[in-house]
């Protein structure tokens, strides 16, 4: 997504620089003028590339940060000492750190205050798959801030004919949808690895939205924020996607593989299953019920078979819809 974001800036007349924490993947991708994850998409002559962690953000207005949320705190640690003092970052990572239950932004803040450097923050959002973004399929996303102006930017900056971007002021809400429907689109993956057809599917999600939306909720989100382009929108998209990193994930281990070989299989970062652990311990503080998340996590963690997790999902106490 770090390099769909870097192309679209382009376009719209930036000049841009596009920094890899690999030095070797950065010259690779100077010299091809392509990235491995998004084959012919050449990068215009506008965007320079670089692997050198001091001229990452050199003099730079606006940065945009596309590490992986467990990722983000070494990297970051990495390059705050190179990064201009206030900068505004916007990340467009899905996930919740292990251990801190940080959110991206909070992660970004907290690395940076530490380093006196820390300046707005916002989180881009949204039913976006980079290889559809990077064909120029449509797509509409979501970018909140708690600063209004520096979400009014990052929407002017990067908002293309095929790539609409609306504003929110829901932070919270916003980085939680997003990184909480990577758990329920692993779980999607598991239906689809076996077989179980359209009717478990709609159900997963829309009871699966319902509980991402209780423990947003809890954390001070707004509920409608689970209604829009960050909340439902992503989740369907990530559902039901034969691309999407989760989904594919899941239908892998429902297919019979192993956790470890699922991920070995693929060669980027399934958010989700780090998010799995972070969720179910969110919930757990907030004293949030998320039954579902909870059966992604045994079947991930305490190896518990697909079908006996589903098996659970279906005979819990018949209650009221909610």
């Amino acid at each position: 997504m770090g390099t769909v974001c870097a192309i679209m800036l382009a376009e719209n007349g930036l000049a841009v620089r596009l920094w890899s924490a690999f030095p070797e993947a950065a010259r690779r991708i100077a010299r091809r003028r392509e990235s491995s994850f998004l084959p012919g998409k050449r990068l215009g002559k506008s965007i320079e590339v670089t692997g050198d962690d001091g001229l990452a953000l050199a003099d730079v207005e606006l940065a945009i940060s596309a590490v992986p949320t467990q990722f983000m705190r070494a990297v970051w640690s990495r390059l705050a000492g190179h990064c201009p003092a206030h900068v505004p970052i916007c990340s467009v990572a899905k996930g919740i750190e292990n251990g801190t239950l940080m959110r991206p932004t909070q992660i970004l803040q907290d690395v940076l205050s530490a380093a006196g450097r820390a300046g707005p923050v916002a989180a881009l959002s949204g039913p976006s798959i980079a290889p559809e973004v990077a064909n120029r399929l449509p797509a509409t996303v979501t970018v909140a801030s708690e600063d209004p102006k520096l979400a009014e930017t990052v929407q002017q900056v990067i908002n293309r004919p095929y790539f609409r971007v609306y504003t929110n002021s829901d932070l919270v809400g916003v980085e939680l949808a997003g990184a909480t429907k990577n758990v329920i689109a692993i779980a999607a993956g598991i239906l689809d690895g076996l077989g179980l057809g359209a009717n478990a599917k709609a159900a997963l999600v829309t009871r699966g939205l319902s509980e991402i939306t209780r423990l947003g909720v809890a954390l001070g989100a707004r509920p409608e924020t689970f209604a829009g382009l960050a909340g439902v929108g992503d989740l369907i998209t990530t559902c039901i996607s034969p691309i999407g990193r989760n989904r594919s994930f899941g239908e892998a281990v429902g297919r019979g593989r192993s956790v470890a070989d699922a991920l070995a299989a693929t060669e980027s970062v399934v958010e989700g299953v780090a998010t799995t652990t972070s969720v179910v311990e969110l919930a757990a503080r907030h004293g949030v019920e998320m039954p579902i998340a909870q059966a992604v996590h045994d079947v991930l963690f305490k190896h518990t078979p697909p079908k006996d997790a589903i098996a659970g999902l279906m005979t819990r106490p018949l209650k009221a819809e909610a």
